[in-house]
């Protein structure tokens, strides 16, 4: 009995040992995920889709907000070193500065990944980058632009230039345009900030100085529907066709209400599971290509007729109009 009693003990500490142990590994296995914008659906579905791909792997996700804001992104950068995550995913704030915030998790030896937006910094260490391939999305943006104008007239860009992945956007953009020997000009090129209001206000600002604009390329779904709430107050709703990107519901209903002509959608599902899989890959010892690129594809309004998700749609009551403008 006094053996029996000795080895039950030694199988019960064995077995403490190994919970501790695998608690302990699991608690390490950790994603910082620091998010360009939460104001934005596409941000918010990223950010859940990588929760959601990174459980299915055993990882815990944080996920912060960075509100548009550098410091606070330097700041999450600085929180996850802290906490020793085992991998950081960032949407840089600014594609160019955020090299400073990159090189710190490197040198903590922190693996660094990238999603939807890249770091142009060249001194900075990025394991993979996993996005769409917004070089071709701005290219079928273009075509659809010169499908709704019958390929005339003048064109104004709500841009957003801090960002690559809208830098390709509109590369792409401009690039189709050019090798198509098409006749439309492109007239204006305006800050939006990817926002709502931003975008109502230059908008409003592009009909002033060029009424006779025949179109715009919104480089994403709130730029696009901040312009049609801009060109819907000036009683020029119909009159200037948009072309937006994203694809997220409430740019798919503005195409199935006319209000859009087309998007170029992009799956922030695709997105997730991609760079999940590259941290997954990397922690594991296996090669992970520096980039990933995902296809995107041209969204009209026979596609929102046919979309089974868009039955019974109602817009968000939060989102339904764009901020006052300021």
């Amino acid at each position: 009995m006094k053996n029996f009693g000795l080895s039950l003990l030694a199988v019960l500490l064995v077995a403490v040992i190994c919970v501790s142990g695998c608690s302990r590994d699991e608690k390490e296995k950790t994603i910082g995920f620091s998010v360009l914008t939460m104001k934005n659906p596409f941000f918010k579905d990223l950010a859940d889709d990588i929760t959601a791909a990174a459980k299915k792997h055993g990882y815990r996700v944080i996920v912060v907000n960075a509100e548009v804001n550098e410091a606070t992104q330097d700041n999450h950068i600085n929180d996850f070193i802290s906490r020793k995550v085992n991998a950081v995913i960032l949407n840089p704030v600014n594609s160019k500065s955020v090299g400073e915030s990159i090189k710190r998790a490197n040198k903590a030896g922190i693996p660094v990944f990238t999603c939807d937006i890249k770091s142009l910094a060249p001194d900075a260490e990025v394991v993979c980058h996993v996005a769409t391939n917004n070089y071709t999305g701005g290219r079928l943006a273009a075509k659809a632009i010169m499908e709704v104008t019958g390929n005339k007239g003048k064109v104004a860009i709500l841009d957003y230039p801090e960002v690559e992945s809208v830098i390709q956007r509109v590369k792409g953009f401009k690039d189709e345009l050019k090798e198509a020997n098409s006749p439309i000009e492109i007239v204006k090129i305006l800050p939006a900030g990817g926002d709502r209001a931003i975008s109502f206000n230059a908008t409003k600002e592009i009909i002033a100085s060029v009424p006779d604009v025949n179109a715009l390329f919104a480089i994403n779904d709130p730029t696009g529907l901040g312009a049609y709430a801009a060109l819907k107050s000036e009683g020029k709703e119909g009159q200037i066709k948009i072309v937006a990107f994203d694809g997220m519901p409430e740019g798919r209903h503005a195409i199935k209400e006319g209000h859009f002509y087309a998007d170029a959608v992009q799956s922030t599902k695709k997105i997730a599971e991609g760079v999940v899989g590259a941290v997954v890959k990397h922690s594991e010892g296996e090669e992970v290509p520096p980039e990933i690129l995902i296809p995107t594809t041209l969204y009209r309004k026979a596609d929102a007729d046919a979309d089974p998700t868009l039955r019974g749609y109602k817009k968000p009551a939060a989102t339904t109009q764009p901020a006052a403008a300021k």
